[in-house]
């Protein structure tokens, strides 16, 4: 362990280790509050339990490998099932199959999912400190198996915004908090590339049943097709509730459900922006393949594919993102994938788009799409520190709650009729990348400011004065890894 140097911020909150020089990226020292001598506030209250011989004892991977594994099956059977939304969607907008809807109505239906999944995010972190990972997962797997089954016998709108919208937001919320800074844990080295490989589960989830909600759908009915889900989620879902295991404990975890005082940072803000932004593109593109690839004149089957491809492209670049990730620099990749989502929405899908072979191409730039979901975790640990990882995300969570309620509700908003109705909606994609890409982008500059602290002495440390303008603009035009 590397000690604990002193902070340049003025905000009471020291720089996390991560930013020291060439440590090993993960930051397994707390994030200081109000003190530099380690003193939680009474409103931080820091756990000082660690045992010093399970850290001696733990190896990089070992079980954590099996963690891996347990997290991609749950990401599977939620965020994956979640993306089977594209599916039901372009199923409402055209069979009339639910009365009293609106399109927007729809819309609704799959930006609550989303939306409320982040909204419990600071409940689940307060649960997690209370009763443990296991307890929050499980209440996750009954409310996600029960949304379905009610889902199956709804029949209006506000039916399904109950089942299908809050229900099931509910669940992925409680499995989705519990789960995503649990494989941080159980590694180091390999930090990113082990949290790739379990986020990857939602891109082959999302590919499997995007393919097979709709063949269920044209075979068994509506009905049927969301009693299958329930039970397959139930089922994987408690089995992995019985082998993940944390190591909250052992790092010394905070699980405070809203901390305030990471808003003093500037670099949190531009971690929450580069968020913020890329959420209201990637949920747009998720959910509205499918409905685009039968506006422009393709088959439900050819839009049902498009999507899955969508999928695949993040199962199988998720592990690349996080392999090139720990040897390229964490915000450096995410920064990069994120700007090459843009591009791809400005020049792949507005100009290729209307030819079938062009919207493949396009849904195989997926993996740069969602490139926040394999990032997040070991991005933030960059920013705040392993140990307040779980309160700062509990936070990142609830903010991203506007552009996962309203996006989609935005995008059919600014869809019109014809070929060309998608336009709006896939300059207002890009536009967002963009924009998500910049946020990003200054925080690689704030970082590199932490990381030029380490060559001065303690006299040019009280001198020096990060944050100018002139700074922020080297720093963005600067090569290194990050």
């Amino acid at each position: 362990m590397v000690p604990h140097a002193d902070s340049p911020h003025d905000s009471g909150l020291s720089a996390p280790e991560s930013t020291r020089g060439s440590i090993p990226p993960a930051a397994d020292t707390p994030l200081d509050l109000q003190t530099k001598e380690n003193t939680a506030s009474d409103e931080t209250p820091i756990e000082s339990d660690r045992s010093a011989g399970e850290e001696a004892e733990f190896k990089e991977g070992g079980y954590g490998w099996v963690v891996v594994v347990s997290v991609l099956l749950v990401n599977a059977h939620t965020w994956g099932l979640n993306s089977a939304y594209a599916v039901f969607l372009a199923y409402y907008l055209r069979s009339g199959a639910v009365a009293g809807a609106s399109p927007l109505g729809f819309a609704f239906v799959g930006g609550l999912s989303i939306s409320i999944a982040l909204l419990v995010s600071p409940l689940v972190t307060w649960c997690i400190g209370r009763f443990g990972t296991a307890f929050a997962l499980r209440v996750g797997v009954v409310l996600e198996a029960g949304s379905f089954i009610g889902a199956s016998f709804s029949t209006h709108i506000w039916h399904l915004l109950l089942s299908q919208g809050v229900c099931f937001g509910l669940g992925l919320g409680f499995c989705f908090t519990a789960t995503v800074g649990v494989v941080p844990q159980w590694f180091t080295k390999r930090r990113s590339f082990a949290n790739a490989v379990a986020t990857c589960g939602s891109g082959f989830g999302g590919l499997t049943y995007s393919l097979a909600t709709n063949a269920m759908i044209s075979n068994l009915g509506l009905a049927w097709a969301f009693r299958i889900l329930a039970i397959l989620a139930f089922v994987v879902n408690g089995a992995c509730s019985l082998i993940v295991r944390d190591r909250n404990k052992a790092v010394g975890a905070v699980h405070i459900a809203f901390h305030k005082d990471l808003f003093k940072l500037t670099e949190f803000w531009l971690f929450l922006g580069w968020g913020f932004f890329s959420l209201l593109s990637y949920v747009i593109v998720v959910f509205s393949l499918p409905d685009y690839a039968q506006q422009v004149g393709f088959t439900a089957s050819q839009g049902s594919l498009a999507g899955a491809l969508f999928n695949l492209s993040q199962g199988i670049g998720r592990p690349i993102i996080g392999f090139v990730s720990d040897r390229l620099g964490r915000i450096n990749v995410a920064a990069l994938g994120t700007l090459i989502a843009g591009l791809a929405a400005f020049f792949l899908w507005i100009f290729a788009g209307p030819h079938f072979g062009g919207l493949v191409v396009y849904a195989l730039f997926g993996m740069f799409a969602g490139i926040i979901w394999p990032c997040v975790a070991p991005v933030g640990a960059e920013v705040v520190g392993l140990q307040l990882l779980p309160a700062a995300l509990s936070i990142y969570w609830l903010v991203l709650v506007l552009p996962a309620t309203f996006s989609e509700v935005i995008a059919l908003s600014l869809r019109s009729t014809g070929v060309a109705g998608y336009i709006n909606v896939q300059v207002f994609t890009g536009t967002m990348y963009i924009a998500s890409f910049l946020s990003l982008w200054l925080l690689r500059s704030w970082k590199l400011q932490q990381l030029e602290l380490l060559g001065l002495n303690d006299q040019q440390i009280a001198d020096y004065r990060p944050g100018s303008v002139r700074s922020y603009l080297r720093g963005m035009l600067t090569v290194r890894r990050v």
